[in-house]
């Protein structure tokens, strides 16, 4: 299928949508492939092969466990974190996974392999799957990627997968691959991002299923800051980096009880950094479009909604018109980067992380605020071309250091990308396609070491503890 907005956004768990939605929807898939072929009753032992930046850090970004999980048959976007404290405790206890939740195996994490220098030849987060019967033969086996923001695809697959992307674009009624497209849309038909991208999208749902999932992934944002703001200690993982998001909030009840326009910043910091610490922690999270910029939207979708005269003091009908149209025009500008780049950390460093959900959230704010067309582009382009250049190199393989920070630092430069474009005219020297392609050229360019290997930066650079 076409990218949609719900492929954009989606419901899941942290720590990274690379290396553990993906690899959990992968081995899920694995699983009722093999209960679909009807040998899940001979299956006797099975086998995991992880590659390249899966394998390089991925104890930090619970990789393992969220593969084990998957082979369980959970699904990223259902399993609750109580469910995946409880079953990884039974599995720490027993030595044993239930495959499919049918056939119980001796298998944990230390079975896993790790590959860390062996990169397959089309993406280099690649796992390689494979189970047997008693006698050693193989019953079934598939190799997947995981290829950003949460997207698997499965080799031998990848080009009917293609042909059926561009089939299914054919079946829009205003396709777009490039902003140069979606323009001449909008400008032919008088729409702005988000009406071109609702156009779209109700060729697969009715718009009233649009509206709602929307406003409930805007809930699983919103419930993801309260779950943060709640918890007490150090972030897990060995870091001990001690959580910020309560003693913010805390504060800011103190110092601002009626929010006022002065603390804008402050409380858009909050947001930012209290869902990236939900997602450190392995809490429920929007992929948006990865796990490890997930701060940046909902950051400043509160400032939307909050901040701006479009919505400020408005009723809560008017807000959540806002938070829809937000949400459609950021992912008119997600499809952009999904189609022409990419939004994955290990092949393109943080800019196709952070950078991509900046210039997304730009666009979204822009639209908001009544932007034209190009505004928006503009928008979106300005968030982008500052954040060119940005390594993926987490400490410790962790989504902690610098990740949470970078979401607020993210979410500022967002916002005034937006104003920036608002104050002019729409036109620009560097057009949104332009950087698009400069980001993808630089994520070729960049060293393997600064897209989240744990081999360069700051991950070798400072000691852990």
């Amino acid at each position: 299928m076409a990218v949609g907005v719900f492929d954009l956004f989606s419901i899941g768990i942290g720590p990274s949508s690379s290396h553990t939605v993906g690899p959990m929807r992968a081995a899920a898939q694995f699983s009722q492939e093999i209960v679909k072929a009807q040998v899940i009753d001979d299956v006797a032992s099975l086998r995991v092969d992880l590659f390249g930046s899966l394998a390089a850090t991925g104890h930090g970004h619970g990789t393992l466990t969220a593969t084990l999980l998957g082979l369980e048959g959970f699904e990223p976007e259902l399993i609750l974190p109580e469910q995946v404290e409880e079953r990884l405790a039974v599995m720490a206890e027993t030595g044993k996974i239930t495959l499919a939740g049918r056939v119980e195996l001796d298998y944990g994490v230390d079975d896993i392999v790790l590959r860390p220098l062996t990169v397959l030849p089309f993406h280099t987060n690649g796992m390689k799957l494979a189970v047997m019967d008693a006698a050693g033969e193989v019953l079934h086996e598939a190799t997947y990627y995981s290829v950003g923001g949460g997207f698997i695809v499965k080799e031998g697959q990848i080009e009917a997968e293609r042909e059926e992307l561009e089939e299914t674009k054919q079946e829009q009624p205003y396709p777009f691959r490039t902003a140069v497209e979606l323009l001449k849309h909008c400008n032919e038909q008088n729409m702005s991002f988000a009406d071109v991208m609702l156009a779209n999208e109700l060729i697969v749902r009715p718009e009233e299923q649009i509206r709602s999932g929307l406003l409930a992934i805007r809930d699983v944002m919103q419930g993801a800051v309260e779950t943060s703001i709640r918890r007490t200690g150090d972030l897990p993982g060995g870091l001990n980096v001690r959580r910020r998001a309560p003693g913010w909030h805390r504060r800011l009840e103190e110092e601002d009880p009626d929010r006022s326009p002065e603390y804008w910043q402050e409380w858009v910091n909050l947001v930012a950094l209290a869902v990236n610490e939900e997602n450190a922690t392995g809490g429920r999270i929007v992929t948006a479009p990865t796990n490890g910029a997930a701060g940046i939207i909902p950051a400043v979708l509160h400032y939307a909604v909050e901040y701006t005269k479009t919505c400020r003091g408005k009723s809560q009908a008017e807000k959540d018109d806002a938070t829809v149209r937000f949400l459609l025009a950021a992912g008119a500008v997600g499809v952009l980067y999904k189609e022409q780049a990419s939004i994955s950390g290990a092949e393109v460093g943080c800019q196709g992380e952070v950078g991509s959900a900046s210039s997304m959230a730009a666009a979204g704010l822009a639209e908001v605020m009544g932007g034209t067309p190009e505004q928006i582009e503009n928008a979106a382009e300005i968030a982008m071309e500052h954040n060119l250049g940005l390594t993926c190199d987490p400490i410790g393989g962790l989504v902690q250091v610098p990740c949470i920070e970078r979401n607020a630092i993210a979410a500022a430069k967002a916002i005034n990308a937006a104003k920036m474009a608002l104050w002019g005219d729409g036109e620009h020297r560097v057009s949104l396609d332009e950087v698009i392609i400069t980001m993808r050229e630089t994520g070729r360019d960049m060293s393997d070491k600064y897209k989240e290997t744990a081999m360069g930066g700051l991950a070798v650079n400072v000691v852990e503890c």
